[in-house]
């Protein structure tokens, strides 16, 4: 199937996959659309998939005791959606997932993933770079509260997501950073940027 071929080609830029070890997994994924505004799944669930994003922007976030919404991460093709909180220890998710434009995803069960990861080492050294990456990033996403202002996280930010980062609105973006949209706008005005995309 073409778009799971081009899961294989996105995987490939990580891990070697010889044909015998995608064989084996080709059966496991799913293909699924998702529209623009929809959740993939939502805090109090424990989701036992890992979605593999192929097409689109979402976001992972928290919802506040008062109803707000917080922006926990933001996600883009080669990214995906998953809460290992659930997948490991099989707890609820304490946040929520959302598809900000139509995405494409591949999902797998965390099951099949561990057991091809037991039978074949690329899907091994992946399960490994999956875990390992998240760590690194929330590392990272801590450092950056904890040590740069606002005006360096969204330096970070443009610099982490390149040409992908002018399709979110700006919005979502003053929420991953922990400012208002107010603050973003400032620091754009003094950036001398005007072309990150405003609204939905």
């Amino acid at each position: 199937m073409p778009n799971l071929e081009n899961l294989r080609s996105a995987l490939g830029r990580h891990i070697q996959l010889d044909d015998s070890a995608w064989h084996a997994a080709a059966g496991c994924f799913k293909l699924k659309h998702w529209e623009s505004g929809e959740c993939i799944f939502r805090a109090g669930e424990a989701p036992q998939r890992l979605y593999f994003i192929l097409e689109g922007l979402g976001r992972y976030y928290y919802l506040t005791p008062q109803g707000k919404e917080r922006n926990k991460s933001l996600t883009r093709p080669g990214s995906l959606f998953a809460c290992m909180h659930s997948l490991i220890a099989n707890q609820p998710s304490p946040f929520s997932t959302q598809a900000l434009t139509n995405n494409l995803t591949a999902c797998i069960s965390y099951r099949e993933l561990t057991h091809l990861a037991d039978s074949y080492t690329a899907w091994n050294h992946l399960t490994r770079m999956l875990l390992e990456g998240l760590a690194i990033k929330k590392e990272r996403r801590e450092a950056s509260f904890l040590l740069q202002d606002a005006q360096q996280r969204y330096q970070g930010f443009l610099r982490e997501f390149g040409d992908d980062a002018q399709h979110y609105p700006l919005y979502q973006v003053a929420m991953y950073l922990g400012i208002t949209d107010v603050a973003l706008s400032r620091i754009r005005a003094k950036m001398g940027l005007t072309q990150v995309k405003e609204t939905a």
